[in-house]
């Protein structure tokens, strides 16, 4: 059960002042978010205009200079199809790449996702099969991904807390024995953030927290950093396994 940080994911450098889009910026929030209890880091590679890539260059030197920095830390990286809109260069720009990162976020909502995947096995790089719905949720088990999968993704984007809470409730029920076999990291975005990591404790699951999820606190005030979340999420792990939750 571990909390991963995730850094920037496709936010405006506009969201948050402390928000890192360079590789070095990177590299400097990871140690930071590693220090403060981060078991493993997710990022959006960017290229030198901030805009989200998967262009070899770019991750190579992302990944390299996170590797130097945080060394024995997994890092993943997001290889949405947004990023590139293009399949075909999507699947190229992975062939491609030099330094390749442990693990990488594939979302099973879209078309190519099999190809993806069997792309990134190929380089021995790790899945973690983003589940959004209890459509995403049937489609795995019908493509049989979770056999292959480093662990599942359980992201919840409703931001009505009733809504998110029946999807991930579908979810759960679709994947259920799945998810005794492979492990689980639960997450919300913006308003649902804390309330997911909670419920990621109680079930025993892993989660992330990070810039690119939320950037508020619990309290509702708005982190000074990346690191002030992940020291949130690890205190809040605390109390929940303290209360027997």
């Amino acid at each position: 059960m571990i909390v991963q940080a995730c850094l920037n994911g496709a936010r405006a450098v506009s969201f948050h002042p402390a928000l890192p889009v360079t590789p070095d910026a990177i590299a400097r929030d990871a140690v930071a978010a590693v220090a403060a209890g981060a078991a493993e880091l997710h990022i959006h590679v960017r290229d030198e205009d901030s805009r989200e890539t998967l262009r070899p260059e770019f991750v190579d030197i992302t990944v390299e200079k996170l590797r130097r920095a945080c060394p024995g830390t997994p890092v993943g990286i997001s290889t949405g199809e947004w990023i590139e809109k293009d399949d075909g260069r999507r699947r190229d720009f992975i062939r491609n790449w030099s330094v390749l990162p442990d693990y990488a976020s594939v979302n099973l909502v879209e078309t190519d996702c099999a190809a993806v995947i069997e792309n990134l096995k190929s380089w021995g790089i790790g899945i973690e099969a983003g589940i959004w719905t209890a459509r995403d949720a049937a489609r795995c088990l019908e493509l049989n991904l979770a056999r292959d999968s480093l662990r599942l993704l359980f992201e919840i984007n409703q931001q009505d807390k009733t809504e998110a809470l029946s999807e991930l409730a579908a979810i759960e029920k679709t994947l259920v024995k799945a998810a005794r076999l492979k492990p689980v990291l639960l997450h919300g975005v913006d308003a649902t953030v804390w309330m997911f990591i909670e419920a990621a404790f109680a079930r025993g699951y892993s989660t992330r927290v990070g810039l690119e999820d939320g950037r508020e606190l619990p309290d509702g005030r708005i982190a000074p950093s990346n690191a002030a979340l992940v020291g949130a999420a690890i205190e809040l792990k605390r109390k929940v396994a303290k209360s027997g939750v």
